[in-house]
């Protein structure tokens, strides 16, 4: 006769032993191709679940919210046929990302597939999809430089490791030569690219010249086309952030490019007014307001021990309003500082078109010497006289000698569009953007005679 088991030891067997998962589901109550309403079912926001179409047909949606005993879900697949009363069951791990040095040289989309004709990427980690909160008393201070491999920027607006900061400017003005600038040339560990709502075609264009060579083995592209769901736009930029905070988890130096905001921010209007929301400004609800620092805060240097995030990000400015847009403006209000590119200066043949009176950088005090920031103060000046009496000058409405700075522009001004002027295939580095720089505009030498 078989000895009895200790009681302990038939708990731990049971304990190890593989269980059933209840089946979470809910029916379909409401549905406009978009936004879909179920009977409640135990879910929170930001959970996946599997939605039985018509004619064989399924998609997922996310759960976004619930009221009076109904689930609210956005569909990732808008326009799938589905029949009221359709089931829905709920999935695990649909909060979770997969993460690993595996995703560096693939291109994957919202849902971690990849894009790239390859095999799944190997993922030996997982990260919350919405990040992990940081204390920011704990958070090391930003205080070394970071080297973009952009003359004029390394010069005159010096960003730093693990600075936000946001490229503004109307359509079609060099934005995305100058992401792909930076995104080749500048010094950093991991670069993750996020193309979020842009053309199939500079999807495209942007992983031909990125994802091959060296560039590929530190570069991860996660990209979500604009013809595809709000809801994987919003899932796309969350996925980029997640692998761009396991990096930093890890010690390395992150650059995450975000491109771009204001697709981001559309993503958020599409939803928010599929669910009610009443329009503010230029038609934004106030989640899109919200949307904007919940996400760039995840941004930066992490604790002692870990890397940084260094993160640019593209706001696109409708009909050049750098002002009034409200994307653009709260995007500035969060950001470390933001680089204004000049549809004027696009037009002279000056690229990258950085409107360097427009444009600051906040940490710049922080990781430059002081020489370096007076000459990039008097290049200001210089490029402001000249910009403000260009048309005056041209029509010979000028006579030399009536303002010494605007003399000093004139006079410098070739040399200051050569320091603006890049070709993008030539990376520069801080060192030489800096001594350009101070050897144009640095201290101007003391000849008054001594006795």
């Amino acid at each position: 006769m078989t000895a009895p088991r200790p009681i302990p030891a038939l708990i731990a067997r049971l304990a190890a032993a593989p269980r059933l998962q209840p089946v979470i589901s809910g029916q379909v109550l409401r549905y406009d191709g978009l936004h879909l309403e179920t009977t409640g079912f135990p879910a929170e926001p930001g959970a996946l679940a599997h939605v039985a179409g018509a004619q064989g047909q399924s998609t997922l949606a996310e759960v976004v919210g619930y009221n009076d005993g109904r689930n609210k879900l956005v569909v990732t697949e808008p326009g799938t046929p589905v029949l009221a009363g359709a089931r829905v069951h709920l999935l695990p791990g649909g909060q979770e990302v997969g993460v690993g040095a595996g995703l560096l040289g693939r291109v994957i989309d919202a849902q971690g597939a990849p894009l790239d004709a390859r095999p799944a990427p190997l993922v030996t980690e997982t990260w919350p999809l919405a990040g992990k909160p940081l204390n920011p008393l704990l958070r090391t201070p930003v205080n070394k430089p970071f080297d973009c491999g952009v003359r004029i920027v390394n010069a005159a607006l010096t960003l730093g490791e693990g600075q936000r900061m946001g490229i503004i400017a109307g359509s079609g003005v060099g934005k995305s030569v100058l992401i792909e600038m930076m995104a080749r040339n500048a010094e950093a560990d991991v670069v993750v690219l996020a193309l979020i709502g842009e053309r199939a075609r500079e999807v495209g264009h942007m992983a031909a010249r990125l994802m091959q060579g060296e560039a590929a083995a530190r570069c991860c592209m996660v990209a979500v086309p604009a013809d595809r769901s709000p809801l994987l736009r919003l899932r796309g930029v969350r996925r980029a952030l997640a692998i761009a905070e396991w990096f930093r988890h890890r010690g390395q130096r992150v650059l995450l490019i975000i491109d771009s905001l204001t697709r981001v921010g559309h993503a958020q209007r599409e939803i928010g007014l599929a669910m009610g929301e009443q329009p503010t400004a230029k038609g934004y609800p106030p989640s899109v307001i919200a949307l904007i620092p919940a996400l760039l805060e995840r941004a930066g240097p992490g604790l002692p021990g870990e890397g940084t995030i260094t993160a640019i990000c593209t706001v696109l400015a409708d009909g050049d309003d750098t002002v009034a847009d409200p994307v653009v403006d709260s995007a500035r209000a969060i950001l470390d500082g933001h680089l204004v590119l000049s549809r004027a200066q696009a037009q002279m043949g000056i690229y990258p078109a950085i409107d360097v009176t427009h444009s600051i950088s906040r940490v710049m005090p922080d990781v430059t010497d002081r020489a370096q920031q007076a000459a990039a103060l008097r290049l200001k000046h210089l490029v402001a006289a000249y910009q403000a009496n260009r048309d005056l000058v041209m029509m010979g409405g000028y006579a030399p000698g009536q303002d010494k700075e605007l003399d000093a522009a004139i006079q410098l001004w070739p040399d200051i569009r050569a320091l603006i002027s890049q070709d993008p295939g030539q990376p520069v580095g801080l060192e030489a953007s800096r001594a350009a720089l101070l050897q144009l505009c640095g201290p101007e030498p003391d000849l008054t005679e001594h006795p």
